[in-house]
C-alpha cells in the first residue's frame, strides 16, 4: 500500500510500518465521523498503538456509551466509501495556532505550546476534517480494508489527574477482514479468561470504591484458593531451611531513607502519615524490615545462610489506569524472602533458588516463561545508586552464577532493582503480554547500608550478601495468573468447592444431607445444593459456574444401596463408589496435588 509523508511525497509503505499507519490513519477517520455526529468535539491525542488506535476527545456534556459505537462505526464505514484523499501542508507556528483557534480545537493549541520553537508543524486533511499530525497516512481513506471500535474509557489531558478527564474512543485496524476477525477471536478469548469476570462469577474477590480502588477483597471462597496457595509456598520453604517471620505492614520515612528507597521509590508509595512527631508510610517492600531482624542480634559464618520469609502485605501507590483486579493492585501480598549469606555460597544458593521456581513451575504446569538477567542502565544516575564498582562485581557474579548453572537467559538493560541486578522469570500467560512471576536479586548494596556483619571464620568482621527472591511473585497476581490459564477450572487440591451434593428430589434431601455432613467431617470442601431446582440445572449450574470437580447425584437409587453416584467434572463420566471409597480417593488425590 502507497502512504504520504508530511513532506508530501508518496511511497509504497516499509511492511514493519503497515500497521501502524493503518491505526493512526484509522484514528483520524474516526475523529472524522465523531466530529460530523458531534459538531462540538474537540481532540487531544488520537496515537496508534500496540493492539488498535484511540482518540482521547472532550465531547463536554455528551456521555457516549457502548450503544453508540456502531453508529460511529457506521459513519466511518460511509468516509472510507467517499474514498476521501489524505492531504498534507505545514504551517507555520501562528498560522497553525489561528487555524485551530478558529476550529475550536483548544487541545491542539495547548499541544502546540508544548512544542520546541523550531518544530515544524504540519496538518493532515481528509474532507472537511483537519488534524494536527505528523504522519504517515493512507494516501485515500479507502486504503483501511478493517477496522473495529472496541470500548470507552477515560484518560486524563496529558495524563495528569488535575487536568480534565477525557473521553477515550478505542479501536483496531489490520490490513484485511480475515486478520480483524483472528484479532477479534483472541479478545473473545480474552475476555473468557479475564480473571476479573471469572473471580466475580465464582465469587472469588471483590472491589469496592468505598473501600478504595485498587484495593481488592477476598472472598471466603477466594480466601481459601489463597489459603491453599500460601499453604504450599510455605511447606516447600520450611523443607529448604526457610524461617518465617510477620512484620508490620507500615514503616518510619527514617526506615526506607537508610534503605534508600526513599530517595529511588518514594513516587510509588502512599505518603507519609505524620504521628507524634515521627513520619510513618505503608511498606511498598520488605526487605528493610528483614534487614533489621537480621541485625537483631549478631551472627558469625556458621549462621549462614539465613533465609527469611514472610507472605507480606505490601502497598504501592499504582496509577489508577494501570490497576487491573488482582493482577494489579493498590495492595498485594509477596511471596517474599531474603536470604544472607557469604559471598562463596552465592553460588548454590542462587541454584536453590532456581530449583524452587522450576520445581514450583513444574507442579502447576508452567511451560511457557523465559529467564532475562535484569541489568542497570550506567548513564541513568536517578533510578539506580551510584557504585559503579559494587555494579560491576555484582552483574558479574549473578552472568557468572547463571551460566554456571547451564540457564539459557537473555540481558535487559535498565531493568534492575535499583540496589542490584536480577534474574526474572517473565511467564507468558494464555492472554495478554508477558509479566514477571517470579525473581532472584543479588544485593551488595542494602547490606552496607544497614551495616549488616557477620564474623568470618578467621575471626574478621564481613558484610554478607543478600539475594531478594520471590517465588509465586505475588500470591494476588499469581492466582490472577491461574485463574486466568485454568478459566478457573482449578484442579481438586485447590479448588474452593471439591464436592458438590445434588439431591434429585426432596425426596433425596435427608439422605444427600448425610452425605454432605460425612464429607464436611473428613475435611473436604463441600457444598450441599438444596434449591429447589430440576436436577440438570443443578448440574450444569455446578459445572459451569461453580466449576466443581466432582458433583454426586443423590437419588432414589443410592438412598436404597447407600452409596453415591459421582460425576467427575474432567470426563463427564458417573460411576459409582460407597462413601468410604470415594473418600479415601478424594484425599489421595488431594494429598498428590495433582
Amino acid at each position: 500500500m502507497k502512504i504520504i509523508y508530511n513532506d508530501g511525497h508518496v511511497a509504497e509503505c516499509p511492511e514493519e510500518l503497515e500497521l501502524e499507519v493503518l491505526r493512526h490513519s484509522a484514528a483520524h477517520i474516526m475523529a472524522q465521523a465523531v466530529k460530523r455526529l458531534y459538531p462540538n468535539a474537540h481532540f487531544a491525542y488520537g496515537p496508534a498503538t500496540e493492539k488498535g488506535f484511540h482518540y482521547d476527545i472532550d465531547l463536554g456534556d455528551v456521555k457516549l456509551s457502548d450503544e453508540d459505537l456502531p453508529a460511529i462505526e457506521k459513519e466511518m464505514q460511509k468516509i472510507v466509501k467517499e474514498n476521501l484523499p489524505f492531504k498534507v501542508y505545514p504551517l507555520p507556528r501562528d498560522e497553525a495556532i489561528k487555524l485551530m483557534q478558529e476550529r475550536g480545537e483548544i487541545y491542539k493549541v495547548e499541544h502546540i505550546a508544548d512544542l520546541p520553537e523550531d518544530a515544524q508543524i504540519t496538518f493532515y486533511q481528509q474532507g472537511e476534517y483537519i488534524d494536527m499530525c505528523v504522519g504517515p497516512h493512507l494516501c485515500y481513506t479507502k486504503a483501511l480494508k478493517a477496522f473495529k471500535l472496541m470500548s470507552l474509557s477515560g484518560a486524563y489531558w496529558k495524563n495528569d489527574q488535575k487536568n480534565k478527564m477525557l473521553t477515550r474512543l478505542n479501536g483496531t485496524a489490520f490490513r484485511n477482514q480475515d486478520e480483524l476477525a483472528a484479532y477479534l477471536k483472541e479478545v473473545e478469548e480474552a475476555k473468557a479468561r479475564d480473571h476479573r469476570r471469572i473471580g466475580k462469577d465464582m465469587q472469588l474477590f471483590m472491589t469496592d470504591d468505598l473501600i478504595g480502588k485498587g484495593l481488592p477483597m477476598f472472598l471466603p471462597k477466594g480466601y481459601t484458593l489463597w489459603q491453599e496457595l500460601e499453604n504450599y509456598i510455605r511447606e516447600k520453604e520450611r523443607m529448604l531451611g526457610y524461617q518465617h517471620v510477620l512484620t508490620p505492614c507500615v514503616g518510619t520515612v527514617d526506615l526506607y531513607k537508610t534503605s534508600g528507597h526513599w530517595e529511588h521509590y518514594k513516587d510509588n508509595m502512599f505518603p507519609a502519615m505524620e504521628v507524634e512527631g515521627e513520619a510513618f508510610v505503608l511498606r511498598p517492600m520488605n526487605c528493610p524490615h528483614h534487614m533489621r531482624i537480621y541485625a537483631n542480634r549478631p551472627h558469625s559464618y556458621r549462621d549462614l545462610p539465613i533465609r527469611i520469609g514472610e507472605i507480606a502485605h505490601d502497598f504501592r501507590f499504582e496509577a489508577s489506569g494501570t490497576l487491573k483486579g488482582i493482577e494489579r493492585g493498590r495492595h498485594f501480598c509477596q511471596n517474599d524472602a531474603h536470604l544472607f549469606v557469604t559471598p562463596e555460597q552465592i553460588k548454590d544458593e542462587v541454584s536453590s533458588v532456581v530449583d524452587l521456581i522450576f520445581s514450583t513451575y513444574k507442579d502447576f504446569n508452567i511451560t511457557d516463561y523465559r529467564c532475562v538477567l535484569s541489568l542497570r542502565d550506567p548513564e541513568d544516575k536517578v533510578k539506580y545508586h551510584q557504585d559503579d564498582e559494587m555494579w560491576e562485581k555484582a552483574e558479574s557474579a549473578l552472568r557468572e552464577v547463571l551460566n554456571e548453572l547451564g540457564i539459557h537467559f537473555t540481558e535487559e538493560i535498565g531493568e534492575a532493582a535499583f540496589y542490584g541486578p536480577k534474574l526474572d522469570v517473565n511467564v507468558k500467560p494464555a492472554v495478554g503480554a508477558e509479566y514477571t512471576l517470579s525473581t532472584c536479586q543479588l544485593d551488595f548494596c542494602l547490606p552496607a547500608k544497614f551495616n549488616l556483619k557477620y564474623i568470618d571464620k578467621d575471626g574478621v568482621e564481613k558484610t554478607p550478601v543478600v539475594l531478594h527472591r520471590a517465588i509465586l511473585g505475588s500470591l494476588d497476581r499469581f492466582m490472577a495468573y491461574l485463574i486466568e490459564e485454568t478459566k478457573g477450572i482449578f484442579p481438586v487440591w485447590l479448588a474452593p468447592v471439591q464436592v458438590k451434593v445434588l439431591p434429585v428430589s426432596d425426596k433425596s434431601m435427608e439422605y444427600a444431607d448425610k452425605v454432605y455432613q460425612y464429607f464436611r467431617s473428613k475435611g473436604f470442601r463441600v457444598e450441599l445444593d438444596d434449591r429447589n431446582e430440576k436436577i440438570g440445572y443443578k448440574i450444569r449450574y455446578a459445572r459451569q459456574e461453580d466449576k466443581v470437580p466432582y458433583m454426586f447425584i443423590i437419588g432414589e437409587k443410592e438412598i436404597a444401596e447407600g452409596n453415591i453416584s459421582v460425576r467427575d467434572r474432567e470426563t463427564d463420566q458417573t460411576n459409582v463408589y460407597t462413601l468410604e471409597a470415594f473418600a479415601d480417593k478424594l484425599a489421595q488425590e488431594i494429598k498428590e496435588r495433582k
